[in-house]
């Protein structure tokens, strides 16, 4: 559990209801079915519009990742690789074939497929790469709704806003109307850039850190797995894998 960003998600609300409470504007004012309709649905309704079906149910999967980060342990990782070169220079690339089904991560299973086949050193690069960077690449797309979200969600509250002034301008004969209706016009732009700046562009660029260091892992598995298949010394690879936990 990230508890960075479950109190950043508690301060980001309460930023928001003690601000409207403390500047005497009180908690009613932010409530608004209209503003819902156009920021929150409208919001939605354009990133369906932007976005192919499978990318979203990637980024739909990933976002629990900003509360509950996937768990990598690279010293444990280095640890198993080490043993796996010991393995390998005392019995042969096939003594690593019984660790391939103990492997829970689908990557680190295939790459270490790839030695035991006896795949010779830049194929294992070639092919380990092209699926290291298609699955950033996927992830880093998924991500990307939350910043597009993020993009509309300021510009429909904007047209909330103005909606509401012209719903207050035809009633200027009204007078007692104009105070309430014109507050209710700007909570639409609240929403809108509350949800952008506290929630969706935060949520967006956390996602980012979390696949770069995906992204960094794998290398590092790759990396670990080319030494491994070139025989390279147990405490060379180990001493070589260290840097990546810097």
């Amino acid at each position: 559990m990230d508890v960075l960003s479950i109190i950043g998600l508690v301060l980001a609300l309460n930023a928001i209801l003690v601000g409207a409470v403390l500047k005497g504007a009180g908690l009613m004012a932010l409530v608004s079915a209209a503003a819902f309709m156009i920021v929150v649905v409208g919001t939605c309704a354009a990133i369906f519009i932007q976005t192919p079906l499978p990318v979203m149910q990637r980024a739909m999967k990933i976002f629990p990742w900003v509360m509950r980060p996937p768990v990598r342990d690279g010293r444990l990782l280095i640890a198993k690789m080490v043993e796996w070169s010991n393995i390998a220079r005392k019995q042969g690339l096939l003594g690593l074939e019984m660790m391939i089904d103990r492997e829970p991560d689908d990557f680190v299973q295939k790459a270490l497929q790839l030695v035991v086949d006896g795949t010779e050193p830049d194929n294992i690069s070639s092919v380990m790469y092209v699926d290291l960077n298609m699955r950033e690449h996927a992830d880093t797309t998924a991500a990307k709704v939350f910043e597009g979200m993020g993009i509309y969600s300021p510009t429909l509250g904007i047209i909330g806003a103005v909606l509401g002034l012209m719903a207050v301008l035809q009633n200027l004969a009204d007078p007692s109307k104009l105070g309430h209706g014109i507050a209710a016009a700007f909570t639409a732009t609240i929403y809108g850039i509350g949800l952008a700046n506290l929630f969706f562009l935060p949520v967006a660029a956390k996602l980012k850190v979390i696949i770069a260091r995906q992204t960094q892992f794998r290398e590092m598995v790759v990396d670990g797995m080319l030494c491994i298949a070139q025989g390279e010394n147990p405490r060379a690879i180990e001493s070589k894998l260290q840097g990546y936990l810097h």
